[in-house]
């Protein structure tokens, strides 16, 4: 066998081992965002806490390979560990959680070219140990680049949350995130307003801090899911640098309400969704 047979022969083990994973996982959901700073890796970690507090069976996905954020937000300080080839979850408060921020050194920047990143996303998708899953929440890398061609079109997800911030600069590339999500043929698309005002400390009085109603109004004229604000809270930056997400730290927060309440619409949008064959 020569080398471009070796090659081609992995590349259908790859696609057969995808194949067979995302097929024991009923639900997978892909996290947007046209730019950074919008607060993506905070709404997927807390949607995905959000959704294991209703019983289901959840995963969540690092797939921001050069920027792995997920582990200190859930607290997670141990390296994955493999065996017999495969990468085994972390379980944290009952999800199981894979990022490449586990596997490296920590502090050790991720300088590889498309095609490394794209065999990381393969690797976590295909040889890892997810078994059955109700959802599994991948948190992709801002903006419209090859990781999050890659990861949509392995993954083939039912549903894609759009997060972005009130202003217009935001949802200039909420609409870039949308339109691939489109393209890439998601058939269920929400939008998620995070950063929707800040709760005052002192008086519970809410401050437009990025103005207010713009994910709602796009979502209305994208014809979108819209799936909720979620208000700016202090606590939750602290809360994350613990390694605690909000809605574990303090479910009755008005900020963990929100997100409990978007997780619930989720759930909905997909229970009354067609069954895949």
């Amino acid at each position: 066998m020569n080398q471009q047979e070796q090659i081609k022969k992995q590349m259908e083990k790859t696609a057969q081992g995808i194949k067979q994973a995302m097929g024991q996982i009923k639900n997978r959901v892909v996290v947007f965002s046209g730019k950074g700073g919008v607060g993506k890796t905070t709404v997927a970690v807390n949607l995905a806490y959000a959704l294991a507090n209703n019983g289901a069976r959840v995963g969540l996905l690092d797939a921001d390979i050069t920027g792995p954020n997920v582990p200190q937000m859930v607290g997670i300080t141990e390296t994955a560990q493999v065996e017999a080839g495969r990468i085994i979850p972390h379980v944290v408060q009952g999800i199981k959680v894979i990022s490449l921020a586990s596997i490296v050194p920590a502090g050790t920047p991720v300088i590889w070219r498309g095609p490394l990143r794209s065999k990381a996303i393969d690797q976590f998708l295909g040889e890892a140990s997810w078994g059955e899953l109700d959802f599994l929440i991948v948190d992709l890398p801002p903006g419209t680049g090859d990781e999050v061609l890659t990861i949509t079109q392995r993954t083939s997800p039912q549903m894609a949350i759009i997060v972005t911030t009130p202003q217009e600069v935001a949802l200039i590339d909420a609409r870039r995130a949308t339109n691939l999500a489109k393209k890439m043929e998601i058939e269920r698309i929400g939008i998620v307003e995070n950063m929707s005002g800040l709760i005052c400390p002192h008086c519970g009085g809410v401050i437009d801090l990025f103005g207010a109603g713009g994910g709602e109004r796009e979502a209305k004229k994208l014809s979108l899911l819209f799936l909720g604000k979620i208000p700016i809270d202090p606590s939750v930056r602290v809360e994350a640098d613990a390694g605690r997400p909000i809605v574990l730290a303090n479910p009755k927060a008005t900020i963990s309400q929100a997100f409990f309440a978007i997780a619930a619409q989720i759930e909905r949008t997909l229970k009354d969704a067609p069954k895949e064959e």
